[in-house]
């Protein structure tokens, strides 16, 4: 089905697809496996034991290439859109470009350092990941309403800033209760020292986990009407 959309849907399709997967997947496994409470563990705390360490490395990582590659093609897209309708500094669409891969490298650094192995820099991974995150749907929401109404409709640009907002919001309560916990552990139980800034937190970590899915879904209609094409040229002496 992903093979058969026009244009280059399929990848912002796949990154959304296989990114909720991993989530499902690695949190289905540390459940079944008594690793974690099903009540809102952190996303980290799915991927810290095998098995489900294994499944949430591999598939983090593939996430990261995934957005990777999708954040590419939209800076493509908006430089071919730029060509006719000059509505954006090619610097700025580059400097949103360079915050994304930053996003994605914290995805990498989450996926193979895990929690309890090296928390230090687990840490500092996913705050790359969540904070540079936040700051590129930002940019190209801001971004969506300049194109307006040649390249966007305002109806998706409203729907991408909504999105922007609310992950925005929840980064902040985020970080300030994640901020709160005393302790590095995964077998949160209610009641014990911590729990409920451990559970404030990890509700605002799916919120912004979950609001990145749900805006590269509006890019799928963008990538329709693009397309990549590589052309060679032999030159004979």
């Amino acid at each position: 089905m992903l093979c058969c959309m026009p244009g280059v849907a399929f990848v912002p399709a796949l990154l959304v697809s296989w990114s909720s997967a991993a989530f499902i997947i690695s949190y289905a496994i540390a459940v079944l496996e008594g690793h974690v409470e099903p009540l809102v563990p952190y996303i980290s705390d799915t991927g810290t034991k095998p098995p489900e360490s294994g499944v949430f490395g591999f598939m983090i990582n593939i996430s990261a290439l995934l957005g990777v590659i999708t954040m590419y093609i939209r800076y493509l897209l908006i430089e071919k859109q730029n060509e006719s309708s000059h509505f954006l500094r090619s610097s700025c669409n580059m400097f949103s470009l360079c915050i994304g891969l930053m996003g994605c490298t914290g995805m990498g650094i989450v996926a193979t350092f895990q929690e309890l192995a090296v928390p230090s820099v687990h840490d500092v991974g996913a705050l790359v990941a969540f904070g540079s995150g936040v700051v590129y749907i930002t940019l190209q929401s801001i971004i969506s309403y300049k194109s307006c109404p040649q390249w966007n409709t305002y109806f998706v640009c409203h729907i991408r800033m909504a999105i922007s907002a609310i992950s925005c919001i929840a980064f902040v309560p985020m970080i300030v209760f994640a901020s709160q916990v005393s302790m590095t552990k995964i077998d949160w139980t209610p009641g014990e020292k911590d729990y409920t800034y451990h559970f404030m937190s990890a509700i605002c970590e799916w919120t912004v986990a979950f609001g990145f899915i749900f805006f590269f879904l509006t890019f799928i209609r963008d990538f329709q009407r693009f397309s990549l094409r590589i052309s060679t040229e032999i030159h004979e002496d």
